[in-house]
């Protein structure tokens, strides 16, 4: 979907007393990119309430899969009322069998790594019979007892759950306001290419559709219409909306990426491993190769926007000139890297465990790892060097 940028919308973060003047004014973009993950995205919603506890408040905000309902949430609320809204959806589909149960899940799983694996398999094994509340739950009969063609034969589970639970969580009026840039990313399943549903062209309106359609992940999850196409989830082909930012730089740019899966980690041992680190590897979606990439285009830019200063005036090829002085043309651009680093007992079954337990576990470090990345002010300032870009990341083993 084609989109145009504006540029009007400013970052109305407030100023601690104890930062710099230009450590949070010199940004005209402040996004929050948020990438698919399952049961992880918990750890969205806590590093959001972190941001909004620590004054910042995003104008961009983009999401693939669990991402892009984490976003919708955000966007499709008035600041002040997101985190709670947050806190309610996850809250929903995470909804424990009663409190007792929870308690003694709790205790057991203090016992040691071992004991919270087994809690943790038994927990997702429960999603897998019973679905998760408010969000899917599992066709009967099966889709391979199912004719072709029906809608229960492409998918194990039924999303209708999670269209009402969107509908009652989040303004679709605000969402489609353009206050707040939002977008969500989706596969065409008919072209296989990626399209992008941004509110920001002024030509459609967004709908739950769209963002079931960015989370519509096979063979789990139906496949969504949207005006006669069929969509799956967007983390099929990219499973992270930073590219969607560093491809505009038409403004100078804070990003936060919120990744749930590291690309970074250890050979595997055994084929329970095997399972984790393929997972880990496939959805990670390269997140520090596309940093690396946009730094040296940036790079590219600078160097050749100093040879075309030093051309004489009377050079000639004026068009051609022109058409790269403007694609010379650069802004300033941080990213701020956010990546959940899971604990070993959580083992392949850790983006569909919506047990109440994990979803505590995933806020807090989303909270935490937040926190400490704003303990640092040089997020703040505008890089100063040949490329105008920076990346960091703050995670415990970075």
């Amino acid at each position: 979907m084609t989109v145009t940028d504006r540029s009007s919308s400013k970052t109305r973060r407030t100023r601690k007393p104890e930062e710099p003047e230009e450590g949070h004014n010199g940004f005209e973009r402040v996004a929050l990119l948020l990438q698919g993950g399952g049961a992880l995205g918990a750890y969205q919603a806590g590093a959001y309430q972190a941001l909004e506890e620590g004054g910042v408040q995003p104008n961009w905000i983009a999401g693939i899969s669990i991402g892009a309902i984490n976003a919708a949430l955000i966007a499709g609320n008035a600041p002040g009322k997101r985190v709670a809204q947050l806190r309610r959806f996850w809250e929903m589909v995470s909804d424990p069998p009663f409190e007792p149960a929870l308690e003694w899940i709790r205790l057991f799983a203090r016992e040691g790594d071992r004991q919270h694996k087994l809690v943790n398999q038994f927990q997702a094994g429960q999603v897998l019979l019973k679905g998760a509340p408010k969000f899917f739950e599992p066709r009967f009969p099966p889709p391979y007892l199912m004719p072709p063609g029906s809608a229960g034969a492409t998918s194990f589970y039924d999303t209708a759950p999670l269209k009402q639970t969107l509908l009652e969580l989040i303004d679709f009026e605000r969402l489609n306001s353009g206050e707040t840039r939002f977008a969500v990313g989706a596969v065409n399943i008919a072209s296989g290419n990626f399209a992008y549903f941004d509110n920001g062209n002024g030509t459609a309106r967004l709908t739950p559709e769209h963002i079931m359609a960015s989370g519509a992940l096979p063979p789990g999850f139906p496949p969504i219409e949207i005006d006669g196409q069929f969509y799956w989830d967007g983390g099929l082909v990219s499973n992270t909306p930073l590219q969607w930012i560093l491809e505009r730089q038409d403004l100078d740019t804070l990003a936060f990426q919120v990744d749930l899966w590291n690309a970074r980690g250890d050979i595997p041992t055994d084929m329970a491993e095997v399972e984790v680190r393929q997972k880990e590897i496939q959805y990670s979606s390269r997140t520090r190769a596309a940093t690396t990439r946009a730094r040296d285009y940036q790079r590219l830019r600078g160097a050749l926007k100093r040879i075309l200063a030093k051309l004489p005036e009377d050079f000639g090829l004026e068009e051609d000139v022109g058409l790269l002085s403007k694609a010379v043309e650069r802004k300033s651009c941080n990213v701020v890297q956010l990546i959940y680093r899971a604990q070993k007992y959580e083992g392949a079954s850790k983006d569909y465990d919506f047990s109440r337990l994990m979803m505590e576990e995933h806020w807090a470090a989303g909270y935490e790892d937040a926190r400490r990345a704003l303990a640092h002010p040089e997020i703040f300032r505008k890089p100063r060097n040949a490329e105008a870009f920076a990346s960091y990341d703050f995670g415990r083993g970075a």
